[in-house]
């Protein structure tokens, strides 16, 4: 691969430091300004922590208000107060890494970043992924400029996994729904609970990757089991608790059922046509830039595309975000996430669309599902 060229280099580096610095001075909601003075990361000057570390405390006090926190001790408040400032120090480094976006404090931020993933994350990617088999290529000549499923009825309101890491049962109902929606052009909430519940399946190759409630699983796994099952039922049926529980599944209230799945090309092309043609895909994401993000158009300069620990609903894409630092307006993803329709944009991820960013187009999956006659039809 050739070496970008310098005058890129040098407009990459001065954007960093642009934004870096703004971020340090700009007292608004959406950027971080504390910096851990015991934090050695390279390239932080020690004279801006010091200034920046001086407002932790009161911005500390104001995440206390916004999201209702409560510490039970002082030893408790002091410990997440540290984990606060780690937090905000990440937030400024992601804000200089993706400055297309706005990073700043979020309701995880006074989280341990094991805490985070445990309660938050839960995907289960298997080592083999990328030798999984794909569904064949659709025709992308004619695909449209721009495509959101939520302007059709396909997508259900954003919903909140809570601190239990079932983002792959969230991801699974999100792909089941809009199939259902475009096989019987109704739109019904299904069931996460019947999946964190009921759901154990464990990947054919890798015995290690099974589903386990709020302790993780998969997607494709998931859809196997909603196969093997006959259905999913409705959320009104069978409601989120957001723990572990025991299976209650009642196969006569079965509102959905699966037919098929299809792992989808790594080609970008590929996985707008399928969903414009199949519906709303499941999907697996590097979950690091989320944990800050608050809006806009996320398009980090480095993100590992292996380290899959998120599954979200791909459910649109669009033609204009603005990316300074790659000198043009980019396309961008529309990813709906299940942290609650108080986090990102209304729930919503926008991400850069085109270079397999965060490894998105690694763990991309179409289901197929059919109605069912039910007693409120």
């Amino acid at each position: 691969m050739a070496s970008p060229p310098p005058v890129y280099i040098l407009v990459v580096l001065l954007g960093v430091l642009l934004v870096a610095s703004r971020a340090f001075a700009f007292d608004g909601e959406g950027i971080a300004q504390v910096i851990d003075r015991d934090d050695r990361r390279a390239g932080t000057d020690f004279m801006v922590a010091e200034a920046a570390l001086k407002g932790a405390e009161a911005k500390f006090r104001g995440f206390i208000r916004t999201y209702g926190k409560v510490y039970a001790t002082e030893e408790e408040r002091k410990f997440r107060f540290k984990a606060f400032r780690h937090n905000l120090m990440k937030a400024i480094e992601h804000q200089a890494l993706d400055p297309t976006a706005v990073h700043g404090v979020t309701e995880f931020s006074d989280l341990t970043e094991d805490e985070f993933a445990a309660r938050f994350l839960g995907l289960k990617a298997p080592e083999a992924i990328e030798n999984a088999p794909s569904g064949p290529d659709l025709p992308t000549g004619d695909l449209p400029i721009e495509f959101d499923w939520r302007k059709l009825g396909a997508v259900t309101p954003v919903k909140n996994q809570g601190a239990c890491g079932s983002c792959w049962a969230f991801s699974t109902t999100g792909a089941v729904e809009g199939a259902h929606f475009l096989a019987t052009g109704k739109l019904v909430s299904l069931s996460e609970q019947q999946l964190v519940d009921c759901d154990h399946q464990c990947d054919p190759d890798e015995k290690d990757a099974c589903d386990a409630g709020c302790n993780g699983g998969l997607m494709t796994n998931a859809y196997k089991y909603v196969m093997e099952a006959g259905g999913l039922e409705t959320e009104a049926d069978y409601p989120y608790k957001g723990s572990d529980g025991k299976c209650k599944y009642d196969s006569n209230k079965i509102a959905a059922k699966v037919t098929n799945f299809t792992n989808i090309p790594v080609d970008e092309n590929q996985i707008a046509a399928y969903l414009v043609q199949r519906g709303p895909l499941a999907i697996g994401i590097n979950a690091e830039f989320m944990q800050t993000y608050i809006a806009g158009v996320s398009c980090p300069l480095f993100c590992n595309k292996r380290n899959l620990d998120h599954g979200v609903l791909l459910v649109g894409y669009g033609d204009h975000g603005f990316a300074p630092l790659r000198l043009s307006y980019k396309p961008y993803w529309i990813i709906k996430n299940s942290w609650g329709s108080m986090w990102g944009d209304h729930g919503y991820y926008k991400i850069c669309r085109g270079h397999g960013e965060c490894g998105l187009n690694t763990m991309v999956s179409s289901v197929a599902a059919v109605g069912v006659t039910t007693e409120t039809e």
